[in-house]
């Protein structure tokens, strides 16, 4: 799952999803560029709530990345 952050999020809306994923024993990976901060979410997504995400404040957008079987 990646989350995209919009262009000016605050710091504390970062840090609020990064603990967030974190208390719920997800890793992350975080990517900041000049426009955007994207958070790569490891592990087994199924159980996080994709509209519960977008509505926390600072979030763009949530994708999930499809599994192979």
């Amino acid at each position: 799952m990646l989350i995209i952050m919009k262009k000016h999020a605050e710091e504390e809306a970062l840090d609020q999803i990064k603990e967030y994923l974190i208390t719920r024993d997800f890793d992350i990976h975080q990517s900041t560029g000049a426009n955007r901060t994207i958070i790569g979410v490891i592990g087994d997504t199924d159980t996080l709530d994709d509209h519960e995400i977008e509505a926390m404040p600072g979030v763009s957008q949530v994708v999930r990345i499809r599994k192979d079987d």
